[in-house]
């Protein structure tokens, strides 16, 4: 059981790490390396998942989502682009391989990934007052 939190630990500041690096850096997203880092302090630490859930970090960029508001556009837009670039690569190396199967299953999980993204996630409206 101890070393079940302690790697959820180790997980969470992993995910915090580069959630922090994807916050400054446009090509990596921070938002599914904060969702992370959340997760799994929920389940190892209450006092860490506390510290995790004021951070800036997290309200900037992960509290909407799970609130159940959706995300802004510009962070939907950045995930989707990052994800496309990166399955691009796979995508390429596989295909000078010539590795079709596995081709056609990675372009059925893009197709999903952008589906999920346009229509599954709501799209956050910033008011300006």
């Amino acid at each position: 059981m101890k070393i079940k939190k302690i790697l959820f630990i180790i997980l969470g500041c992993i995910g915090v790490g580069l959630g922090a690096v994807g916050a400054v850096l446009p090509l990596l997203p921070a938002f599914p390396f904060l969702l992370l880092a959340a997760f799994c302090f929920a389940k190892s630490s209450e006092r860490l998942h506390n510290w995790f859930i004021n951070t800036k970090l997290y309200k900037n960029n992960l509290e909407s989502y799970v609130k159940g508001q959706g995300m802004t556009c510009k962070t939907k837009i950045k995930i989707m682009i990052t994800v496309t670039l990166l399955m691009a690569f796979g995508f390429t190396m596989m295909m000078l391989k010539s590795l079709y199967i596995p081709c056609i299953i990675l372009a059925i999980v893009w197709v999903c990934h952008i589906i999920y993204f346009v229509f599954g996630v709501k799209t956050l409206r910033i008011t300006k007052e």
